[in-house]
């Protein structure tokens, strides 16, 4: 007989407690990247968040390399960002350009930023290793999960931008019957392996309905 508070012999507190173990697992997840970004900055002599700006800047396109559009991709302050920027300016790796109008200012890398930023963009490089050595039948189901958490979030208003392709126009999702390749970039017409989407595409564009992106003022 099975004691209070469980059914067919399942502790029905164990079975709730799992969120808070995959919770606990993102948080670890989490420091795991701090730590590797601090170190890898760390040894340009940049703080996190300056890092994250140089490769920000390294694979954006001109209209998010913009103080505002920083900030509401790292989810914090304009002047947070204002702060890093000018730190690296005055190291050489980041100049500003004004628009015709001179009221928007677009950021760009120097030749000396665009060295320290491609050293930069190999900083994940640890991490990826480690999802390398999952089994890979197990990859696909993890970034469907993965990414599912990412669009909860953002509707929970808690992830600011997410250009993922589940939450784009052009996605369509089981377009064919076929169990390899199922969906459809509509932009570049053709077929979509779910191993294949993308969590942050250049030319997204919000679906009709989706959670809006904030657009702070410029």
């Amino acid at each position: 007989m099975y004691g209070r508070g469980s059914t067919d012999g399942v502790n029905r507190r164990d079975g709730d407690a799992i969120e808070e173990r995959i919770t606990a697992a993102l948080e670890r997840l989490s420091m795991a990247q701090q730590v590797v970004l601090r170190e890898a900055a760390g040894r340009h002599g940049l703080s996190p968040i300056q890092a994250q700006t140089l490769v920000h800047l390294r694979r954006s396109r001109p209209e998010l390399a913009r103080v505002s559009r920083l900030a509401n991709e790292f989810g914090v302050t304009n002047a947070t960002v204002s702060d890093a920027v000018s730190s690296l300016a005055a190291k050489g790796l980041v100049r500003k350009e004004r628009a015709s109008d001179g009221r928007v200012a677009t950021l760009v890398l120097t030749p000396a930023g665009s060295d320290v930023a491609s050293e930069l963009a190999a900083w994940p490089a640890v991490l990826s290793a480690a999802v390398r050595s999952l089994p890979a039948a197990s990859r696909e189901p993890l970034l469907a999960s993965l990414m599912a958490l990412i669009e909860s979030l953002q509707q929970a208003g808690v992830i600011t931008v997410a250009r993922m392709c589940t939450t784009c126009r052009f996605f369509e999702r089981d377009r064919y019957d076929d169990p390899v390749a199922p969906h459809r970039c509509a932009l570049l017409k053709r077929k979509l392996a779910p191993g294949s989407l993308r969590v942050d595409c250049p030319e997204h564009e919000p679906a009709v309905g989706a959670t809006r992106q904030t657009q702070p003022a410029r």
